[in-house]
């Protein structure tokens, strides 16, 4: 099981520069290559504080010219928000960019917040076919001279300038939860992105129950990869793991209220929760918080990543965002990779 690291810029102080986030955000990635890091990857957000990403290329280019050997993906592009030829354009400028070291996660979304003023009046089951629709079209565009006359997208033929330079097409991978959009990964020849959130491990079992469901009813495509998201943070000791689970509980008290949408929003920036409102998450409670996320010593995450390796992840990606100082953030992900990387033998890095 090879390792990447999911991260992003985000604040909840207003004082702090966007300038120091990014200088921020490049050293946890030069920290990440530096150890071996298959990939780095960056989402697209638009509007909130909480997680600052608006066109993840852009991002991705400028980390390009800061690193040599990191794979950069988009962990994930909304596809609703794009237009495919714009998509398979831009893709492939980055893939450019960086010596062919893209990878495109792509998904239909999730904040309700994001599609209201985005897209206004589309839902999720809307936002799916979008991203169904985007996938073959992109590949289409990077073969050239395609055309299209699809259910949301229609277009003469049209070659995508520039192409990629990986060969045939950098990797795709598709966020999936529902066993159709493991089967329509699967089917279309993609990897597979999933994330149980806050659910714990059964859920983690779950998603790779319907991965390889997936697989058995579509013998006739190569099994793809499949690499799991978690928040993954490395103690020094008990009292630590208590602080850091204490904190992942008010991280992801804003996140319910994110994707709840409900809550008013001022410069960017989400109105504090009441007692009350946290009181109404009891599934983020911090006990319940330290049980579901991966938090705790490293011999304590050591065995709960071992279990992931078992079941067949190819990939573990350190979901990093959290609400923590930068600091904090660091110093974790230095455990991780002092403590935690030397248990599993296999080099990072290697041929794709």
């Amino acid at each position: 099981m090879r390792f990447s690291l999911f991260v992003h810029m985000e604040r909840s102080d207003l004082a702090k520069p966007h300038s120091e986030l990014l200088a921020e955000l490049e050293e946890l990635v030069l920290l990440a290559e530096q150890a071996g890091f298959e990939t780095a990857w960056i989402g697209e957000h638009h509007g909130m504080e909480f997680t600052i990403s608006p066109n993840p290329f852009i991002n991705i280019a400028y980390l390009g010219a800061r690193t040599t050997s990191i794979r950069l993906g988009t962990g994930t592009i909304v596809a609703p928000f794009w237009h495919p030829i714009k998509l398979a354009g831009e893709a492939a400028m980055a893939d450019v960019i960086t010596g062919g070291r893209l990878d495109i996660g792509i998904a239909r979304g999730a904040y309700s917040y994001e599609y209201q003023r985005l897209f206004p009046g589309l839902e999720a089951w809307g936002a799916g076919q979008r991203m169904r629709e985007m996938v073959p079209a992109i590949r289409g565009l990077w073969d050239g001279d395609f055309e299209l006359s699809g259910e949301f997208w229609s277009f003469p033929s049209t070659t995508s300038s520039p192409k990629p330079l990986q060969k045939p097409y950098p990797p795709i991978w598709v966020a999936a939860r529902d066993p159709n959009s493991h089967d329509f990964a699967v089917a279309s020849k993609c990897n597979v992105q999933v994330t149980p959130l806050a659910s714990g491990d059964g859920e983690v079992a779950s998603l790779m129950e319907r991965f390889n469901a997936a697989c058995a009813a579509h013998p006739e495509t190569p099994r793809p990869e499949i690499m799991l998201l978690m928040h993954t943070f490395v103690a020094e000791d008990a009292a630590d793991a208590d602080r850091l689970a204490q904190d992942l509980s008010q991280f992801y008290c804003q996140f319910g209220a994110w994707f709840q949408n409900k809550k008013p929003v001022h410069q960017g920036i989400l109105e504090p929760l009441t007692e009350a409102e946290i009181a109404a998450m009891p599934q983020y409670a911090p006990d319940k918080i330290r049980q579901n996320l991966v938090i705790g010593e490293a011999d304590e995450v050591i065995a709960r990543l071992k279990t992931y390796e078992a079941q067949g992840y190819d990939q573990y990606s350190i979901w990093i965002d959290s609400g923590l100082s930068h600091q904090r953030k660091k110093k974790s992900l230095q455990l991780f990779i002092d403590k935690v990387i030397p248990a599993f033998s296999e080099p990072q890095m290697g041929p794709r």
